[in-house]
Parts: structure tokens; C-alpha cells; sequence
């Protein structure tokens, strides 16, 4: 082997000096996808520690889904308060939690005066829907079932399906005696069988399907 040779060899052999430059740009960019990875790690465990994915008793679904509380308070036909604190934002914001039931509307009740609106009268229906709901959960306890997909609703309200003591649903009640519509403005596990029991009570002709006194 010439020495020629054995030079370009040896030269291959060493490691090649890149420069300081060369050198700080190429940690600068594996500090940068090392930080945006960081950060999109932490983004979406904030997002699953919220809902409840991460943890047992953190977030509401580990607070509430599947759990049992005893009924505080009917407000509507729709509308109750749980004897458990609502700790919404990691704080104890409310002493009652105020659960919207899941896939139904009931009519709205009468609503009093106040500085920013007049008096609104009960909807027809609204009585007796508020009234059926309190026979079926005053002093009770239920079992709340949460929707992974929608937990809270525009109020803060949890929005939950409301299972009674002997297994059936509060909604499914209401939607049988014809003192609710099916709520199909977001997806839930429910949703062709309370549009179906919406649909019964119509062919029945009961509560706000029934036909006028003449």
C-alpha cells in the first residue's frame, strides 16, 4: 500500500470536524423537537387528567360515572341536584352537584323576574313532567352514567343518564308518559331507543301528545 493510500485511509478513519456553527444548529434543532414533544405530552395528559381518563377519583368521570348519590333536589323535569359537592376547576365551587338528564327535553318551568328578564310562565307540560320526576326521585338515590364524548353541558351542568333504583331510566319514564322529547342534538348510547319510545307515546297519544279537551 502506497503512503498515499494509507493517508486517505487514516483520514477516513478520523472523525470529521463540522465546526462550532454547524455544531450549535444541529442541537438547537433536537432541542426543539424535544421540547414541542414535551409539550404536546403534557397537552394531552391535562386533557385526559380533566375527563377523568387517567386516574380513579380525578376528573368527572371517576367522580360521578357509574356512582351512586342520594337526590337533594328536583328542580324540573329534567333538572336535579345531587347531595355531593361539584368540585368543577379542583375546587368545592357548589355543596349540591346539578345534573341535566341526558337525551331528553322536558318543558321549562316558570321562571321568576329578575334584573335582566321578565317573568316567563310554566310551558305546557312543565308541571307535570317537574312533578312526575319528583315522584320517581325525592328522597331516592340514583346511579349516574356519563358520556365520555360530552360531560358538561353550556351551564356547567353535568350531564348525565339517571338510572333509578329499579334499573330503568328517568328519561325513559318521561319519554313514556309523553313528558319529554328526545334530545338528538348530540350523539349518546340511547339515542334510537329514546327517539322510539318518543314515537310510542305519540302513537298513544298521552301527556303532551294527548289530543286538546275540546
Amino acid at each position: 500500500m502506497t503512503a498515499k493510500r494509507r493517508k486517505n485511509k487514516g483520514e477516513a478513519d478520523m472523525p470529521r470536524f463540522e465546526g462550532v456553527p454547524a455544531f450549535l444548529r444541529r442541537r438547537r434543532r433536537k432541542w426543539w423537537w424535544r421540547f414541542a414533544a414535551l409539550a404536546l405530552t403534557l397537552v394531552v395528559l391535562i386533557v385526559l387528567d380533566r375527563g377523568g381518563f387517567l386516574l380513579a377519583g380525578r376528573g368527572d368521570l371517576g367522580r360521578y360515572d357509574g356512582r351512586t348519590f342520594l337526590v337533594q333536589r328536583v328542580i324540573d323535569g329534567d333538572t336535579l341536584d345531587l347531595a355531593v359537592p361539584d368540585l368543577a376547576g379542583g375546587a368545592v365551587d357548589r355543596p349540591l352537584t346539578r345534573v341535566r338528564v341526558w337525551g331528553i327535553d322536558t318543558p321549562e318551568t316558570a321562571k321568576p323576574a329578575t334584573p335582566t328578564r321578565d317573568a316567563q310562565p310554566a310551558e305546557p307540560g312543565a308541571d307535570a313532567a317537574a312533578a312526575l320526576t319528583t315522584q320517581l326521585l325525592a328522597g331516592q338515590t340514583v346511579t349516574v352514567h356519563l358520556e365520555r364524548t360530552r360531560l358538561r353541558g353550556d351551564f356547567g351542568r353535568l350531564l348525565a343518564h339517571v338510572e333509578l333504583a329499579d334499573g330503568g331510566l328517568l328519561a325513559e319514564r318521561l319519554l313514556l308518559a309523553g313528558l319529554a322529547e328526545a334530545d338528538d342534538r348530540w350523539p349518546h348510547r340511547h339515542l334510537e331507543r329514546f327517539a322510539l319510545l318518543e314515537r310510542q307515546a305519540r302513537r298513544d297519544g298521552v301527556g303532551l301528545w294527548a289530543e286538546p279537551a275540546p
